[in-house]
């Protein structure tokens, strides 16, 4: 079995000067924002959407149909209905979800830590939440520690309550409206709130979304990226079957140096476990590390700690990926 080895990231290495580590956070960041950006103004510029008004999906500007009710109008025969079910369908969104799950294959769940606008509002809310409560969800045991990898002092204050509670509404009342725009005209939907004459219907979707996803926000956002999301789940599921894929591997023979998080001054426990959104074990086996979103929080914690003598934490690939993986893996072949 090949020796655990860290591939250095391109953006950063385990001998680059402090404070390097935050360039991976700060180009993850650059993502997420644009791909949040990009999830809400889809729809107003008619790049994908579903129109139910006319029935048909619009993708960058065009009208995707089947052709169904052509069909039924006499215009097309059986045979051209198939093809365009075929062509305008199936061989599209299966070849999106191939390409989705190769990626989840050989990368883990990428698209979550650096795309999904979901993941993006769980890991806002669980800084706002630490800030406020000193735990970064109310189902968490105990408290997080009191100071940041750097050793800086984390502020916590009941007051950030009055933030994380209506930013979390906010982001509820936000998704629901860009939801709703998914299915309805935007110029329609943003017309009709600025102007506050929403149809009965519309006012119902926006109000019950507002709700559940203000719930989901504040109590299950964990449980669902870890347990409810399908996409999470088959991204998952593909890279745990991939024994050579992307994971986080950690330097068992250099595994004294994680005393270096418990020395005076420092953060007080593993610091790569107390920044980790899902609540994982970052030094952990794969098996162990199922629901990890390949954020690299873990490995920038790490890095920072360790700026001294280098990372113990870092991407890892191919033979050495099999140094963090189960004793039996998803394919029943042991590493």
């Amino acid at each position: 079995m090949a020796s655990t080895s860290v591939i250095p990231i391109r953006v950063w290495s385990a001998k680059a000067a402090p404070g390097a580590p935050g360039v991976l956070q700060r180009r993850r960041l650059i993502f997420q924002i644009t791909f949040f950006v990009l999830f809400i103004l889809a729809p107003v510029f008619d790049l994908f959407r579903y129109d139910l008004a006319s029935g048909h999906a619009i993708v960058f500007g065009y009208a995707w149909r089947l052709g169904v009710d052509e069909f039924f109008a006499g215009r097309i025969d059986a045979l051209q209905l198939g093809l365009n079910i075929i062509m305008r369908l199936f061989i599209p969104v299966l070849g999106a979800a191939a390409l989705f799950i190769a990626a989840a294959w050989r990368w883990g769940r990428l698209y979550c830590g650096w795309l999904c606008p979901h993941f993006s509002v769980v890991e806002t809310i669980n800084r706002l939440m630490r800030h406020a409560s000193g735990k970064p969800s109310i189902w968490e045991s105990k408290p997080l520690p009191g100071r940041n990898p750097d050793g800086s002092v984390f502020k916590i204050s009941a007051r950030w309550w009055f933030v994380t509670v209506p930013l979390a509404v906010g982001f509820a009342l936000l998704w629901a409206v860009v939801l709703l725009t998914y299915l309805i005209a935007p110029a329609e939907i943003y017309g009709n709130l600025a102007h506050l004459t929403l149809t009965r219907n519309q006012a119902v979707f926006i109000s019950a979304g507002t709700v559940v996803l203000s719930l989901e926000f504040m109590f299950a956002r964990h449980l669902f990226c870890r347990f409810g999301c399908a996409a999470g789940l088959f991204q998952s599921l593909a890279w745990m079957a991939n024994r050579h894929a992307m994971v986080v591997g950690f330097q068992r023979k250099r595994a004294d140096r994680c005393a270096e998080c418990y020395r005076a001054g420092s953060i007080g426990t593993a610091a790569c476990e107390a920044v980790c959104p899902m609540r994982l074990k970052p030094r952990m086996t794969k098996n162990q590390m199922f629901a990890c979103t390949q954020c690299a929080q873990c490995v920038a914690a790490c890095a920072t700690v360790q700026s001294a003598s280098g990372t113990l934490l870092g991407w890892v690939e191919h033979e050495s990926a099999l140094q963090n993986e189960a004793q039996v893996s998803l394919t029943g072949r042991r590493g």
